[in-house]
């Protein structure tokens, strides 16, 4: 049984994963100054509440973006599960030809996406849209070729950013509007962030298959925790919500001791 932890800006994203199989997903909130045993302490409750023996986890893969988080997460897996765990960075086996400059700058989680898509979808040309604290294009060739990708503010960052830089745009709840003019202050920033990142996605997704794919098939795949959001948009030929978890089970099943 593997336990895949996907640390994030805001959230840690888990699952219980047996035989690639998904049994269980979870969701933390992320901070900075999450100890070691809070973590582990969690990690054992939510398992516990799930019918899940902790004890018959033997294997841990862990991506994050949030480095100062590692030693903690580090800690936890050695107390309270007995491993160490595999931490997807540099050097070890993806299965992708990384294009960027400097492959150490590419994120871990946006490596585990491309390796779960890869994974699913061999051989074929793809775009992996990932909607988190930041939204990412991320583009993989038919070659298994990580070709690069393209970040923006993400959906929740991006109306916190409004909220706090203006004296009287307030904070509100992120939805699909009934219209696209808003009628109201609330409405309208609905509206723009709504609308503002579809047309984006769709300009973006658009010029990707005409610059880089020059006419090919693209499948194009969402995830990430506002994917949900625009499931219904048709800007995606599949949604794979998971994506990252079965990224971190590939990715250790690569790396693992014979």
């Amino acid at each position: 049984m593997l336990l895949a932890l996907d640390i994030g800006n805001s959230q840690i994203f888990g699952g219980i994963l047996e035989n690639s199989e998904i049994k269980l997903r979870f969701r933390k909130t992320s901070k900075s100054d999450l100890s070691s045993d809070e973590l582990g302490v969690f990690l054992k409750t939510v398992l516990k509440e799930n019918g899940f023996d902790p004890g018959e986890v033997k294997d841990i893969s862990v991506c994050s973006v949030v480095p100062e988080l590692l030693h903690t997460v580090n800690n936890c897996c050695k107390k309270y599960f007995n491993t160490v765990p595999f931490v997807l960075g540099v050097g070890v086996k993806t299965g992708l030809n990384i294009k960027y400059k400097n492959p150490a700058e590419v994120g871990a989680d946006r490596i585990a996406n491309a390796i779960g898509a890869v994974n699913t979808y061999p051989a074929e040309n793809l775009i992996i849209i990932d909607f988190g604290t930041a939204n990412t294009f991320c583009v993989v060739s038919k070659n298994s070729d990580y070709l690069g990708g393209i970040i923006w503010p993400g959906i929740k960052t991006a109306m916190n950013s409004l909220a706090q830089n203006t004296a009287l745009l307030p904070a509100v709840e992120i939805i699909r509007p009934k219209e696209l003019v808003g009628r109201t202050t609330e409405t309208s920033i609905q509206s723009g962030l709504f609308y503002g990142n579809l047309a984006t996605i769709k300009e973006i997704s658009r010029m990707i298959k005409e610059i880089h794919f020059k006419g090919e098939n693209v499948r194009v795949i969402g995830t990430g925790g506002f994917a949900r959001l625009f499931e219904n948009e048709n800007i995606f030929d599949i949604m794979l919500p998971d994506l990252v978890l079965t990224g971190l089970y590939t990715a250790h099943k690569l790396n693992r001791r014979k």
